[in-house]
């Protein structure tokens, strides 16, 4: 399991990559830093993902980083795991749940969902 790459949650909206990376250089040094947006929209869904260049600069930066303040918001920073499938048995990228009007759910969602 790649323990460099880090789930980054809870920032503010505002925030900019290049601003999630400046924070975390203050760990070592920053490989990546990525935001991800909201398809529709484009605005920030605020979390990410940064990878660092050495498992330990990553332990660093969730040392440094977890539970603190940035730009005003608490973050939380774990080790990143990998995308599960989704329980429908569909992953993120599957056609067919798109070409039914892009929710399998219909507009309903469980706890289970998320």
């Amino acid at each position: 399991m790649q323990e460099n790459k880090l789930f980054v949650s809870g920032f503010p909206y505002a925030l900019t990559e290049d601003e999630l990376r400046a924070a975390f250089e203050q760990a070592g040094q920053v490989l990546s830093a990525k935001i991800i947006n909201d398809r529709e929209t484009g605005r920030s869904r605020g979390f990410g993902f940064v990878e660092m260049s050495t498992n330990d600069e990553a332990q660093t930066a969730i040392e440094l980083w977890d539970g603190k303040d940035l730009n005003g918001r608490r973050v939380i920073v774990n080790v990143a795991k990998p995308m599960e499938r989704r329980s429908n048995g569909y992953d993120r990228n599957d056609r067919q749940d798109r070409d039914r009007g892009g929710r399998s759910d219909r507009g309903h969602r469980d706890s289970e969902s998320y």
